[in-house]
């Protein structure tokens, strides 16, 4: 490219006759890149800018005159003696658009025409433009980073907001993250500075460190990831804080109801660490629930109203112990597969003598997703305690389906509330449902994933949530383990009402958010039924 009017003294005698190199004559162009009405278009467009386009670079011509305009040719004599046409100039040639040839080698054309070219991006390119046009066919969750060499950076989110971005700037420096809490903690500063980044948005820094937001993409419904508020994110945020203990604190009931309205009798605890939160809220609705029975038995019983009688009453409080150890800061939820089993017998250890063998051992995680620590560390530990009942309270709904925008939870098969589902389907002789599902995801396989319905919810329709609860708490006691499991899970309307501005819940639900949600779980299910041990996507 060149600039019109500029460096006219090196221009070498032009030809007006048409070129070969015209675009009018360009027959080879990759169809993938326009063809030649697109090029015509883009050097038309040039032209509106007052930029000159070279349209190849013509190598070393033969210096025969049929190959140059007589304008380029003089006439000598050969070793012959004979009086020939030559080239009047030395080096190759240049084509411009308009089939005009320059002399190439004068030009140094790849030193300016490489400059020209990094100052026009700098001074022209709309990097608005080029994420929208770049992302305009992406299906899933994303928050996208990148730097440009000449200074500009940006950060995009996805469109349904799936993914989380935060950001901060003042006059020194722009900070972009997942979590508004490491924004904080790093930069010392209050969160009411901390912007979300909306969805289908990007945060556009250029190189003069001028800021802007732009409207990359079209806002779907907001959908932004339930499971980072219950597990991934940090718990020192204030808002994922809040929400931690709700989810605790609306389990209350069910414990209740799990240990038989035996309160007095009860031990609650947590897995460390992410459950520490929710199991706070716990104990405030345990507490609350006490308060409750409190009121009621000293309305009830005003004939055996004395201070001591009163005084038991009254001070009655959730008995809370830290009976669950974590040695090592490790997630086995998140350790690859072939070592998981390996670690989970090594990372827990528990506290001895606070348990009576009447008692009721409560005991909160922030999530079940194999079922895998459980059955094979937590559970056999808790055991040896000698409860008369152990209740494994999850503060996140029973997770049921793949998730593809981020979360390792790709296979059906290692979903312990799935494995549930198929077990109750073949105990009731309903295994005829496992073939039906599979045969119409098959017929859904060649479809555009726009047209693909999640037929998985069909393994789980014929069941109530609870009779998968209790049918986990058989599979994940084994033969060894003498006291009474019961395993409660969070409702999916609780959950929704703990954390309101996070409504995505494919993993709980099956309502993907994306048209390639439903596509990645029907593929999972046609890999489980197939034996095929690979990844959904």
């Amino acid at each position: 490219m060149q600039e019109r009017g500029t460096n006219k003294e090196n221009w070498a005698p032009e030809a007006t006759s048409p070129s070969p190199f015209s675009p009018m004559s360009l027959t080879q162009i990759d169809p993938g890149l326009g063809g030649a009405d697109a090029l015509k278009s883009l050097i038309k467009k040039a032209h509106t800018l007052d930029i000159k386009i070279i349209v190849d670079i013509i190598p070393h011509l033969n210096r025969k005159s049929r190959e140059l305009p007589p304008e380029f040719t003089v006439l000598t004599y050969d070793q012959a003696g004979r009086l020939v046409e030559r080239s009047s100039t030395d080096g190759r040639y240049g084509s411009w658009d308009d089939g005009k040839l320059f002399n190439y080698r004068i030009f140094e054309v790849w030193e300016w025409l490489s400059d020209s070219i990094t100052k026009l991006i700098e001074e022209n390119l709309e990097l608005d433009k080029v994420l929208a046009n770049s992302s305009v066919d992406w299906d899933g969750g994303y928050a996208v980073a990148g730097i440009l060499g000449h200074g500009d950076a940006f950060v995009m989110r996805d469109p349904w907001g799936i993914r989380p971005v935060y950001y901060y700037s003042d006059d020194e420096v722009v900070v972009a993250a997942s979590e508004a809490s490491v924004i904080r903690t790093a930069f010392g500063i209050d969160d009411s500075k901390i912007e979300e980044l909306q969805p289908g948005s990007a945060l556009i820094i250029n190189k003069n460190a001028e800021i802007k937001i732009s409207q990359t993409r079209k806002p779907y419904k907001k959908s932004s990831c339930s499971f980072e508020r219950i597990y991934f994110s940090r718990g020192n945020d204030r808002n994922i804080y809040q929400e931690r203990k709700k989810l605790g604190e609306f389990l209350a009931s069910q414990i209740n109801d799990a240990v038989e309205n035996d309160l007095d009798n009860t031990v609650f605890s947590f897995i460390p660490n992410t459950a520490e939160t929710a199991f706070y809220g716990m104990v405030k609705g345990i507490q609350q629930l006490m308060v409750n029975q409190k009121k009621k038995d000293i309305k009830s019983n005003k004939a055996n109203w004395n201070e001591k009688w009163l005084e038991e009453i009254i001070l009655k409080e959730p008995r809370v112990e830290k009976i669950v150890i974590k040695d090592a800061k490790l997630r086995t939820f998140i350790t690859s597969d072939s070592e998981r089993d390996e670690m989970v017998g090594h990372v827990y250890d528990f506290t001895y003598g606070a348990i009576n063998p009447t008692d009721n051992l409560v005991v909160i995680d922030d999530s079940i997703v194999r079922g895998t620590t459980l059955k094979k560390s937590i559970l056999r530990i808790l055991d040896t305690l000698a409860p008369k009942r152990i209740v494994i309270a999850s503060s996140a709904p029973q997770i049921r389906y793949p998730d593809c925008y981020g979360i390792d939870m790709t296979r059906m098969g290692e979903f312990i509330a799935f494995n549930a589902a198929i077990e109750l389907l073949k105990e009731r002789g309903l295994q005829q449902t496992i073939d039906n599902v599979y045969q119409k995801c098959l017929l859904q396989k060649g479809l555009p994933k726009e047209k693909v319905i999640n037929h998985v919810k069909e393994i789980y329709a014929p069941f109530s949530e609870q009779e998968i609860s209790d049918q986990i708490a058989k599979m994940v006691k084994d033969s060894n383990i003498n006291a009474e499991v019961k395993v409660i899970f969070q409702s999916v309307e609780n959950l929704h009402n703990a954390c309101p501005e996070h409504t995505g819940d494919w993993y709980f639900t099956g309502n993907y958010p994306t048209p390639g949600g439903n596509k990645v779980v029907n593929t999972s299910f046609i890999n489980w039924v197939e034996g095929n041990n690979e990844r959904s996507y």
